[in-house]
C-alpha cells in the first residue's frame, strides 16, 4: 500500500520518568516532531509522525512523564486530559502505548493498570528487556498479554529493538483493553493493583533464585556512599569546572582569530568613518565578545547530557534528597532546580511535577539563584581578570565551583526562610525517584541537546544581542563631539551621559558609569553584558578604537578611573560577581514566572526582591573589603 499524507490515527505514549518514553517518541518520530500548542495548556505535549510498514501515517504524542493518573500535579492533569480527549482541540487517541522498565515492572504496571481501567485500546511497551535480564529477571511477555488481555511488545529502544515490530502491532481498530478484573468489589483501587501485580510478576517476571550483583549496584555502593558518594560529587563538579576553561581555550583563539580576521577584513574594506565603526565596532565587536565563549558553553550542556543519559543524575539526586529536606524542600525539587543550571525557564516549567503548590511556588521563586549558562560568559570574563590566566585552571574552576556553591546555598537558605513564611501543605506527596541502571551514553540525544542549547545560545546572539550591540554602538557615538580623543567622544555621546547617572547609584558598588550601563542593558539579558563591555571599554586611554586589537578581558583590565587608579581591582571584580550571582537579569523568566505561578505579583515581587538583594550583597562586599584595608 502505498504511504497516504493524512493522519489515520493518534498514537499516545505515556510512562513513568526514566521509562525510555521520549527514546520511543525520537525512534519513532527521527526529525518529524514538534511542541503541540494547546490553548491555556502550558506543559509541553511533543507531537510528531511516523508511517507503519502498511503505509499509514500516525500521529504520536509524547506525554509528560507521571508515576499515575490521580493528576495531582499539572504534568499528571494534561496525561490525564490528553488520555480522555480534554485537551482543547484534541481527540481522545486511539491507542496508547504504555512504556514500561521491564526491570522494575513492579512499580511501572500500577500506571499501565490505571491505563487499562479507562478502557482505552493499549499496548504494553516493555522496554530495557536487556537491562532486565542482565539483571536475573526471567520474562514471558506471552503471559504478561494473556493475562492482561492486551499486546505486549519486548523492545530496546535505545538501539531500535522492537520498533519495527511495535509499527506492525498498530493495526486499526484495535481492540479495547479488557476488563479489569483485578478490581474486586469492597477491594481498595491501590491495594487491587499491587496484589494483581505481585502475581503477574510471578508468572511473567520471574528472578533467578541467586541474585546477581549487577554493576550498577557495586558503582552505587561508592557513588550513594555517605561519605565518598558526595566526594565523588564534588569531584565530578570540579572536574567539569576544570574542563570549561581547560578544553576549551582552543577554540576559543580560533573564534578570536576569525574575529580579529573578520574586523581588518572589514577595515581594509571600508573608508575611515561611522559605517566602519559600526561594523567592526558594534556587530563584529559586540557580537563576537559573547560568541567568543560558545565553546564553554557547548562543553557545560555536554556534560550535563552526560550526566542524565549514564544515569547518574538521579544518583546526585538521591544524594541532595537530605539536603532538600534541611531548605524544606522534597525531593522532588532538586530536578527543577538543578535544570536551572542550564536555564531558569525549563527549571520554573519543571516544577509542574512538585504536587505542593506551595512547594512549588517556593522551588519556582530561588531557582533563578542557581547559576545558568547566560552567566557562564559573565563568569568566564570575570574570573580569569580575578585570578590571571597563568595561574592555572585549577584556581579558575575551584572560584567557579565556589560562585555557584554560593548562589545554591542562597537558594536553600532562601527557600527554607520562605517555607516557614507560607507554611505546611496537606498535599506533599511522596518522594518517589526512578533510578535507573547506569548506562553507555546516548550520544544521539546528547548531540541532539548539545546542538539544540548552542543553536539557541547562536540565535539569540543573532538577534537580541546584535540589536542591542547596535543600539550601545550608536549611544556611544552620538551625539559626535567637537574634539577627536575616543575617551572625550564617549563621554558626550548618550551612553556617557547615561553613565553619568547611573555612577552615583553603582560606584558604592566599585563600578563607574560604563559598567554601570552595561550591567542595566544585560537586564535583557545577561550576556548582553560582555557585548555591551566590549563597545564600551574598546579603547585604551589614548588609543584608536579602530585600531587596537585584543582580547575583552585585555582591553578592560587596562581601564583606569579618572584619577588614574585601575578600575578594575580584585575587590570591584568579586562585588561585580557577587552582583551577577545574585541579580535576576533575564526578563523572559520573569514572563515564565508569572505564566506558571499565574501572578504577577509574584513574578515582579521576585525581580524586585533579587534586584535589590544583589545590590545590597554586591555593597556589603565592597565596602565592608574596603573597611578591612582591601
Amino acid at each position: 500500500m502505498p504511504p497516504t499524507t493524512e493522519i489515520a490515527a493518534t498514537i499516545a505514549l505515556l510512562g513513568n520518568p526514566n521509562a525510555g518514553k521520549t527514546t520511543l517518541f525520537n525512534a519513532l518520530t527521527g526529525g518529524n516532531q514538534r511542541v503541540g500548542n494547546y490553548s491555556g495548556v502550558t506543559v509541553d505535549v511533543k507531537e510528531g509522525t511516523f508511517f507503519t510498514p502498511h503505509g499509514r501515517k500516525l500521529r504520536v504524542l509524547d506525554l509528560p512523564g507521571c508515576y499515575s493518573l490521580r493528576a495531582d500535579s499539572p504534568d499528571e492533569k494534561v496525561a490525564v486530559d490528553a488520555l480522555l480527549g480534554k485537551l482543547p482541540g484534541a481527540a481522545p487517541p486511539d491507542v496508547v502505548v504504555c512504556v514500561v522498565d521491564a526491570s522494575h515492572l513492579e512499580r511501572h504496571l500500577q500506571l499501565a493498570l490505571q491505563v487499562v481501567e479507562l478502557g482505552l485500546p493499549c499496548v504494553l511497551a516493555l522496554n530495557m528487556v536487556d537491562v532486565a535480564e542482565r539483571s536475573g529477571l526471567r520474562l514471558d511477555p506471552a503471559k504478561l498479554a494473556a493475562e492482561l488481555g492486551i499486546p505486549v511488545l519486548p523492545m530496546q529502544a535505545s538501539s531500535g529493538k522492537g520498533i519495527v515490530e511495535l509499527k506492525q502491532a498498530l493495526r486499526f481498530p484495535l481492540p479495547h483493553a479488557a476488563t479489569a478484573t483485578w478490581l474486586m468489589p469492597g477491594t481498595a483501587p491501590e491495594a487491587a493493583r499491587r496484589s494483581y501485580i505481585n502475581r503477574l510478576c510471578e508468572l511473567a517476571a520471574r528472578r533467578s533464585a541467586v541474585h546477581q550483583f549487577s554493576g550498577s549496584d557495586r558503582a552505587d555502593q561508592v557513588l550513594l556512599h555517605p561519605l565518598w558518594g558526595w566526594a565523588c560529587l564534588v569531584a565530578i563538579l570540579l572536574g567539569v569546572f576544570w574542563s570549561i576553561f581547560s578544553f576549551a581555550k582552543i577554540p576559543m583563539g580560533w573564534i578570536e582569530m576569525a574575529q580579529g580576521a573578520l574586523g581588518a577584513w572589514v577595515t581594509s574594506l571600508l573608508a575611515s568613518g561611522d559605517l566602519r565603526s559600526l561594523l567592526v565596532d558594534g556587530v563584529i565587536g559586540g557580537v563576537g565578545g559573547v560568541v567568543m565563549f560558545l565553546p564553554q558553553i557547548v562543553l557545560l550542556f555536554l556534560f550535563i547530557g552526560l550526566l542524565e543519559s549514564t544515569g547518574y543524575m538521579a544518583r546526585a539526586a538521591f544524594l541532595m534528597d537530605a539536603v532538600m529536606a534541611k531548605a524544606g524542600l522534597s525531593g522532588k525539587a532538586f530536578l527543577p532546580l538543578f535544570s536551572s543550571y542550564a536555564c531558569a525557564i525549563p527549571g520554573v516549567m519543571a516544577t509542574r511535577t512538585i504536587h505542593s503548590a506551595k512547594e512549588r511556588l517556593v522551588t519556582i521563586f530561588v531557582a533563578p539563584w542557581m547559576s545558568c549558562s547566560a552567566r557562564l560568559p559573565v563568569y568566564l570574563l570575570i574570573v580569569p581578570l580575578l585570578l590571571h590566566e597563568n595561574e592555572g585552571s585549577w584556581k579558575q574552576a575551584l572560584v567557579l565551583f565556589f560562585i555557584y556553591a554560593l548562589g545554591t546555598l542562597s537558594a536553600f537558605a532562601a527557600a527554607r526562610v520562605l517555607r516557614g513564611r507560607l507554611g505546611p501543605d496537606a498535599s506533599t506527596g511522596h518522594f518517589l525517584l526512578e533510578m535507573p541502571p547506569y548506562r553507555m551514553p546516548q550520544w544521539s540525544y546528547i548531540f541532539r541537546h548539545v546542538v539544540e542549547r548552542a543553536w539557541a545560545f547562536v540565535r539569540n546572539a543573532g538577534t537580541l544581542i546584535l540589536g542591542i550591540s547596535i543600539l550601545l554602538w550608536a549611544l556611544s557615538t552620538y551625539p559626535k563631539s567637537s574634539g577627536g580623543d575616543a575617551a572625550d567622544q564617549l563621554a558626550h555621546s548618550a551612553m556617557g551621559r547615561v553613565g553619568v547617572l547611573i555612577e552615583p547609584l553603582v560606584k558604592p558598588l566599585g563600578f563607574d558609569g560604563r559598567t554601570g550601563t552595561a550591567v542595566l542593558t544585560s537586564f535583557s539579558a545577561r550576556e548582553v553584558f560582555n557585548a555591551s563591555m566590549a563597545i564600551l571599554f574598546r579603547v585604551r586611554d589614548g588609543g584608536d578604537k579602530q585600531t587596537t586589537r585584543g582580547m575583552l578581558r585585555e582591553q578592560i583590565a587596562a581601564a583606569t578611573w579618572p584619577d588614574g587608579r585601575p578600575l578594575f581591582t580584585p575587590l570591584s571584580l568579586i562585588s561585580l560577581l557577587v552582583f551577577y550571582i545574585y541579580a535576576l537579569q533575564c526578563l523572559p523568566t520573569v514572563a515564565v514566572v508569572a505564566r506558571e505561578s499565574a501572578s504577577w505579583r509574584w513574578a515582579l515581587g521576585q525581580f524586585t526582591f533579587m534586584t535589590a538583594f544583589a545590590w545590597c550583597a554586591s555593597l556589603l562586599v565592597y565596602q565592608g573589603g574596603r573597611l578591612l584595608g582591601f
